[in-house]
């Protein structure tokens, strides 16, 4: 359907008329005495007066052109058919633990031996992609916890903005409990039943002004639901020179304290000792049970003012070319 964005321009219209109606009329100029050297050429002056008096149509094609003005100003548009939009209702905020700990190799992909960052942001990065409907924040945090992404629709700015996070970016210890803190802080005012956090660390607090357990109770008080997600191996082979020797790479990992805060806000631990287990963790929280809101629709518009206005432009070029070929 054709819809009009400012109809009430319609009302300049007739205002050529008022100005001829408001203006006094311009009367020719006389002179004295009209000096005319050539019988001839006294003959073709008034031919072409008497052709500029006989021909009318210049006045109705301004009056077309004018109207056309009027129709491109009014910003004409094509509303196409009503698109339902896939909102679902919820706000998922990602906090990822960029501390030192993180550098550990202890995750393989594709044959690989690879950090833990690398196979967060690999694993997490089609957690996203699938999130269709949802609004997705970022928070990383090391030593201090810093907001990367509010909320949005725009799953491709926070893939884009987890992929160029690294390391030690915000600092190399890690505040679990500013993480949490600041989830809160930026969730508070969104609906009480759409509001998750999606916690991932691989140690325990060792920085930060507010304890993990004191930064749940706040999580809790606000209907905040925390999933926590340990990552980090049970075991990993280590060479030296006195042979290979088996370590446990994950020893500073708390898991009764990311326990705890989970079973606080009504949310789940899980344990990712490597990439299978991550991509398993990432599945369940896919099947988080969406909010009912209304329905949301969006019409596209085709801007259509070009071509009214295109016609008109021309329709003054003619009008233009024809007087000056009479004078």
């Amino acid at each position: 359907m054709i819809h009009f964005e400012w109809p009430w321009l319609l009302l300049c219209l007739p205002l050529p008329l008022f100005i001829r109606w408001l203006l006094p009329p311009v009367h020719p100029i006389e002179q004295a005495a009209l000096k005319v050297p050539f019988l001839e050429d006294f003959g073709e002056l008034q031919s072409r007066q008497f052709i500029i008096k006989r021909k009318r149509w210049p006045v109705w094609l301004a009056a077309i052109a004018w109207f056309l003005l009027i129709i491109a100003s009014i910003r004409p548009q094509w509303l196409g058919e009503p698109i339902e939009q896939a909102v679902s209702g919820r706000d998922l905020m990602l906090a990822v633990d960029l501390s030192g700990s993180m550098e550990e190799q202890d995750f393989v992909i594709n044959g690989e031996q690879v950090d833990r960052l690398t196979a967060t942001k690999a694993v997490a990065g089609e957690f996203i992609r699938r999130r269709v409907g949802d609004r997705i924040g970022l928070i990383l945090f090391g030593s201090k916890a810093y907001l990367q992404t509010p909320l949005t629709f725009d799953r491709k700015t926070v893939l884009t903005l987890l992929d160029e996070s690294a390391i030690g970016l915000a600092g190399k210890n890690t505040a679990i409990g500013d993480a949490i803190g600041l989830a809160v802080k930026r969730l508070r005012k969104q609906s009480a039943n759409s509001r998750v956090l999606i916690l991932l660390t691989d140690g325990a607090n060792t920085a930060g002004e507010i304890s993990p357990l004191k930064a749940a109770e706040l999580a809790t008080k606000e209907r905040l639901k925390i999933y926590t997600i340990g990552v980090g191996a049970d075991e990993m082979l280590v060479r030296s020179m006195f042979g290979v020797r088996k370590v446990n790479p994950s020893r500073d990992l708390d898991e009764k304290t990311l326990k705890a805060i989970a079973e606080k806000t009504g949310g789940r631990y899980f344990r990712a000792r490597n990439t299978e287990e991550l991509e398993g963790i990432y599945k369940i929280l896919d099947q988080l049970e969406p909010v009912e809101k209304d329905q949301q629709f969006f019409r596209p518009r085709t801007e259509l003012f070009h071509w009214p206005l295109a016609v008109a432009l021309i329709l003054a070029a003619i009008i233009s070319l024809s007087y000056l070929r009479w004078v």
